[in-house]
């Protein structure tokens, strides 16, 4: 593999399709072990060497596919934070996805790699009860399983910190959307629909504005259904005016290898078509090939 990429890239022009039909084949882990390969032979930075030979979009599309995943999430957060302005839907959608393992893992390497501590920056940034929740779901460390006693408890709890009250009591939110397992905010949310007739989004929506909505909303939707999850931010990504590479190539890369299929089951059965097609409409050139290939069928 090593060899292949050293002879699509020596001498006038680049072979850019034997470059993305190799990369985006091979897993994150072989990447790495390619890189090692390439380094051993040619006494040269793989990744270096593919930036100087490529360009655009599809030159930070084939970078991010040669970077450990653990640290491309870091990454993204460290550059989410960096410089004015934070980009919350990257700390959004990271934190509210990625499994407690993950987030402990991310955390190591953030700190290892940009020297400072993830939940130090994050503070510096945010605030209020966004900032509460943020640093909740940094943790890692959701309850495991069912507490059947707490269903219905929560579920009031939640109906009376919201709709049942005049004023928001944001604490209980963040205290039950932040620590609860999944599945049991699954069970939660349909005994909250009984109880108040509405679904617990549309109350999130009528109670709370801004990130503070945005990450409440991505919590549920994520223990509802990451690849719907998943699927509805790369469909707003393409459908709209202008394309949002930056949100597009941050999920093809970093569900590849996790949930890609379900995603694309997910998108079809919500979209009646198929991300294949609307990633073709909506790309061009060797960054759409690749993007393709890391999509892998048209269903």
């Amino acid at each position: 593999d090593a060899e292949i990429l050293h002879k699509a890239m020596k001498g006038m022009g680049t072979d850019e399709d034997s470059i993305l039909m190799l990369l985006t084949a091979r897993s994150n882990d072989q990447c790495q072990q390619i890189k090692a390969a390439y380094k051993k032979a040619h006494g040269k930075d793989l990744v270096s060497a593919l930036k100087s030979e490529l360009g655009g979009l599809f030159e930070s599309l084939i970078v991010a596919l040669m970077t450990p995943s653990v640290l491309y999430d870091a990454t993204l957060l460290h550059n989410a934070l960096k410089g004015a302005g934070t980009e919350d839907e990257v700390l959004i959608e990271i934190l509210a996805s990625r499994t407690g393992e993950q987030i402990k893992e991310i955390t190591k390497v953030y700190k290892k790699e940009f020297g400072g501590k993830l939940e130090k920056d994050i503070c510096g940034d945010t605030s209020g009860h966004y900032q509460k929740l943020l640093v909740i779901l940094l943790q890692g460390s959701r309850e495991e399983g069912v507490d059947e006693e707490k269903i219905e408890k929560d579920a009031k709890d939640l109906y009376a910190a919201g709709e049942g009250k005049f004023g928001t009591d944001e604490e209980k939110f963040i205290t039950i959307l932040g620590n609860r397992s999944a599945e049991h905010l699954r069970k939660v949310f349909a005994a909250y629909k009984k109880l108040s007739g509405s679904d617990i989004e549309d109350s999130i929506r009528g109670e709370t504005t801004g990130n503070l909505e945005n990450l409440l909303l991505a919590v549920v939707k994520c223990a509802g259904s990451i690849p719907n999850f998943f699927a509805e931010r790369l469909y707003k990504s393409m459908r709209r005016a202008g394309t949002d590479d930056d949100t597009l190539m941050r999920i093809m890369v970093s569900r590849s290898e996790v949930d890609m299929l379900d995603i694309r089951g997910s998108f079809k059965k919500i979209y009646g078509q198929s991300l294949y097609t609307t990633i073709q409409e909506d790309t061009a050139g060797d960054y759409q090939k690749a993007l393709l290939y890391l999509c892998g069928g048209n269903d």
